[in-house]
C-alpha cells in the first residue's frame, strides 16, 4: 500500500448483492504486476459480513496477492472453512462510505477482454493512504 500500488486501479468486478472487487487492474484492464502470494488467514475468526474487506484469490487457497473485495452483503459462504476448506480472509471493514460501495454496486456492468461483471465506465481508485486506527 505504501508504494502507491493501488493508485489509479479500478473495481474490475462488480456484482450487486455480492461484492465489489478491485486492486489488480488499470482502467485499461491491464493486469498490474504484484508481489508473491500470501498465506490464507481466513481462520482468523473474522466473518465476510456486509462492509468487510477480504482478500480475493484463485481456487488455490494461498494465491491472494493484491486484489481485494468489499462484501456488499453478508457472505457467510465465504467464511472459513467455506466450500473449499479455506475461505476468504477478512482483513478490514468500511467504517465510512458504505453509500459509495452501494453506488459502485449499482453500476452497469458488461463483459470486456474476457472478463465478466466489469463496470462499463471504469470505477477508479484514485489513491489509497494508510491511516491510524485511532483516527
Amino acid at each position: 500500500m505504501d508504494e502507491g500500488f493501488y493508485n489509479e486501479t479500478i473495481f474490475h468486478r462488480v456484482i450487486n448483492s455480492f461484492m465489489i472487487q478491485g486492486g489488480g487492474f488499470t482502467a485499461e484492464l491491464e493486469r498490474k504486476q504484484t508481489h508473491a502470494g500470501v498465506r490464507n488467514e481466513a481462520k482468523n475468526g473474522l466473518k465476510n459480513a456486509r462492509g468487510t474487506i477480504a482478500m480475493a484469490r484463485t481456487s488455490q487457497p494461498h494465491s491472494a496477492t493484491s486484489q481485494f473485495f468489499i462484501n456488499h452483503k453478508d457472505n457467510d459462504n465465504l467464511d472459513y472453512p467455506s466450500f473449499d476448506g479455506w475461505g476468504y480472509a477478512v482483513f478490514g471493514k468500511v467504517t465510512k462510505g458504505m453509500d459509495v460501495v452501494d453506488k459502485i454496486a449499482d453500476v452497469f456492468t458488461t463483459s470486456k477482454r474476457g472478463m465478466r461483471n466489469v463496470p462499463e465506465t471504469p470505477v477508479i481508485i484514485e489513491s489509497v493512504t494508510r491511516v491510524n486506527s485511532s483516527q
